[in-house]
This record gives C-alpha cells, sequence and structure tokens, in this order.
C-alpha cells in the first residue's frame, strides 16, 4: 500500500494487546469517532485473511456502512484492510505495531482509491467533504483513544 496519510502514536501497551484490540472489530466503534459499530458478516467471526465485516460509520446526521476484507494479518505487528462496494476497493486501510522501549509505536494508514467522480457521490453520502483531512483528525483521535484504553488497563 502506498498511503495517503498516516499516523501514528507510542503507545505503552505490549504489541499484543495492541494487536488483539485493533483485530477485535467488535471494538472498533471504541476507538473510531466515525466508525460507531463494526460486525462479522456471515460465515466470520474471527480476524483471517480473506475474513469480512461491515463497519457502520456515522457523521453529524449522516449514517452508512462499509464491508471491509481483511488482507494482511501478521500477529502483534500489521492489521490491513480494503473497504469495497462489491468487488471495487475504494479505500485500503492498516495499522503496522512497532515494538519499543515503553510499549509499541502503532501506525495507521488510510489509501483513498475512489476516482474522482465518485468524491462526489461520497460526500454527499457522508457529508465529508476533504475526507484526506477528516480522515487523518479521526486517525489521530482513534489512536488517542486505543492508548487511554490500553493504557489504564
Amino acid at each position: 500500500m502506498t498511503p495517503d496519510i498516516e499516523a501514528s502514536r507510542d503507545i505503552a501497551a505490549s504489541p499484543s494487546a495492541v494487536y488483539a484490540a485493533l483485530t477485535d472489530i467488535t471494538r472498533m466503534g471504541e476507538w473510531s469517532p466515525e466508525t460507531y459499530r463494526a460486525e462479522w458478516n456471515e460465515g466470520y467471526d474471527a480476524p483471517a485473511v480473506g475474513a469480512e465485516y461491515t463497519g457502520h460509520n456515522r457523521h453529524g446526521d449522516k449514517e452508512w456502512s462499509i464491508v471491509a476484507e481483511i488482507v494482511e494479518l501478521v500477529p502483534n505487528e500489521r492489521f490491513f484492510f480494503n473497504c469495497k462496494v462489491r468487488d471495487f476497493v475504494y479505500s485500503k486501510w492498516g495499522y503496522a505495531i512497532e515494538e519499543t522501549d515503553n510499549g509499541c509505536r502503532v501506525t495507521e494508514y488510510n489509501q483513498d482509491l475512489r476516482p474522482e467522480q465518485a468524491k462526489v457521490a461520497s460526500a454527499t453520502i457522508s457529508g465529508v467533504e476533504d475526507r484526506l483531512t477528516h480522515n487523518l483528525a479521526g486517525m489521530e483521535k482513534t489512536l488517542e483513544r486505543l492508548a487511554a484504553a490500553l493504557e489504564e488497563a
């Protein structure tokens, strides 16, 4: 993946604790300011390459859902997924976890693959005009909330 944006944060928790939290997609609503709930799609109940889940998102009075497919999973190191409509991947997301002396550094990545003509429709659905700026702020908030939850545990 060649990310358009990325955000990093040092977290005073083990790589295994961070990985377990991120890959438990049912907890995504605890971290993300946009995805308020996520659930495994039929036939899946745990993280694995190829597993799919649906994220339910909210921005202001707008709500929408997306299907995500896990494309890379390396225990305690990497969790990457594609957001798609049918077979078209319009966004790629991921987390890399690197051990540090005090826990780990978590980096969240995002790559926007929407064609220009889809961006107007997307803004109408989500209420977000500047997706990159919005996503970067959301990524920073996600990592802040993740750190708060894991560092107090």
